[in-house]
């Protein structure tokens, strides 16, 4: 128990520190192949493009331990491409929705049409389109666009940011914000659990309480002794608090697991739902609306592929094929120590695409939730830490659990051995001691006298016969 908290004389705790363990993120593109037919209402055709696969680096900083059971920290990421690993190069081109200016065009759908009818202007003398062609690396990681500006000047605040626009833009080089969570010092039972995330004790994005609790762990390390149930942890990507169910027992190279995977209600809408009411404005099944936490952009994630969600969503597109195999994400912990041994944490991300009246460039799309791109972040314990794993929580446990069968195995023979002896030390004393005739052959009582006398008459009477 004294391991696995988070104190720093525990052998967890460079682990916990400076995860050891080898993160890879998998990131796989929606190319869109007939832009100008989706343009003129056409259901959209893509085609999946990748892995491309990064190298994750994960670390804390400002670490501070509290008089309360708690520490708080910054958890870093850094990202670095793997070409020998990936199907393509960063530099490769990659037809997409634009972005930026799709998502404001839905943005500002209910604004005056004067407004819309100044911004269709501006797009028009910056040449924008409504699908753009442009490199993996800048998709991901950023590129200037002189749009951002332009509609800051005619919506001032729309768009709060400046400089570079990309999808994961703050994921490299950047923290997921201040955690606080329980050390296990006190209870053993609370460790690793979040006691607070960026100073609160649940977010406000939600319309319920129950959503905006902060719930579960960070997600790296949960409570020991688990049970095969639930899990849950605080997703700052998806802004929410995340609960796994139990699926199956099984075994990582020979270390104990329990697998957990996502329920179908994950996602699901408030009217399949009741609980997840509190996410809405819904839609189908199987999608959530992240816009709340996402500066109102009408950006949704899932499941890749749709997996598991509304198959009208599957249909309003060609190319997306679902699969338990390859789209379904899972947890397997070792459920002694509550420490992960294998991981696949797998989301895609969709922008709602629509025609919206007194901006031309958006032509006649019809309202479609278009996946742009899904990416898996997988790791598994290996190595020396693997090795010591094993060799500390599975090998000695095991060999004093066949030691104890072994002391009990040896114990019976030399037990029967012992009351063997032990019988037939008392046999032996038996025949040395001398034999008392049975109370059949006592003759019956007179006097202490009375035998002798009788004896003494009757050898008389035997000596006058002869």
């Amino acid at each position: 128990l004294q391991n696995v908290r988070i104190d720093p004389s525990s052998v967890s705790f460079s682990m916990w520190k400076d995860i050891p363990v080898p993160f890879y993120m998998s990131v796989y593109f929606f190319e869109v192949l007939n832009p100008k037919e989706v343009l003129r209402g056409a259901k959209p055709v893509l085609n999946q493009r990748g892995p491309y696969v990064y190298r994750e680096f994960r670390y804390k900083t400002n670490i501070t331990f509290h008089d309360n059971d708690t520490v708080s920290f910054l958890e870093y990421r850094k990202l670095f491409f793997q070409p020998d690993m990936s199907n393509g190069r960063e530099e490769e081109y990659i037809v997409v929705p634009n972005v930026l200016m799709m998502g404001a065009a839905v943005m500002m759908e209910n604004l005056p049409n004067f407004v819309k009818l100044l911004l269709s202007g501006a797009l028009a003398g910056l040449k924008q389109e409504a699908f753009m062609n442009r490199t993996v690396g800048e998709i991901l990681w950023g590129y200037e666009d002189p749009l951002i500006d332009t509609i800051n000047t005619l919506v001032p605040g729309l768009i709060p940011f400046k400089g570079k626009f990309g999808l994961f833009v703050e994921l490299n080089n950047s923290n997921s914000g201040l955690f606080t969570v329980n050390t296990g010092m006190k209870n053993i039972s609370r460790v690793h659990m979040v006691d607070s995330w960026n100073g609160l004790k649940k977010v406000n994005y939600w319309r319920s309480n129950e959503c905006n609790m902060i719930n579960g762990t960070a997600g790296e390390m949960w409570p020991p002794f688990m049970s095969p149930t639930s899990l849950e942890f605080y997703s700052p990507d998806a802004c929410r608090s995340m609960t796994l169910v139990y699926e199956q027992s099984g075994k990582f190279k020979g270390v104990p697991t329990y697998r957990f995977v996502a329920p179908k209600t994950l996602f699901a809408n408030g009217t399949d739902y009741p609980p997840n009411e509190g996410f809405c404005p819904c839609m189908q099944s199987g999608i959530q609306n992240v816009s709340t936490c996402r500066l109102k952009a009408p950006m949704f994630i899932s499941h890749p592929h749709f997996y598991n969600a509304d198959p009208t969503l599957v249909n309003a597109v060609e190319g997306l094929h679902p699969s338990k195999d390859q789209h379904a994400l899972f947890l397997d912990v070792h459920p002694m120590t509550g420490i992960p041994m294998n991981c696949s944490i797998k989301l895609q991300l969709n922008l709602y695409i629509k025609q919206v009246s007194g901006i031309i460039q958006t032509g006649k799309i019809k309202p479609v939730v278009l996946p742009l791109l899904w990416f898996a972040e997988s790791g598994s314990i290996e190595g020396s830490v693997l090795k010591q794993f094993y060799t500390n929580l599975v090998l000695i446990p095991t060999l004093l659990d066949y030691l104890q069968y072994i002391f009990l195995g040896l114990s019976v023979p030399l037990i029967i051995s012992a009351a063997v002896l032990m019988a037939r030390s008392q046999r032996t004393a038996a025949e040395k001691s001398p034999r008392h005739p049975t109370t059949q052959s006592k003759p019956p009582p007179s006097s202490e006298t009375t035998p002798l006398l009788q004896d003494a008459g009757t050898l008389s009477q035997d000596d006058a016969e002869a």
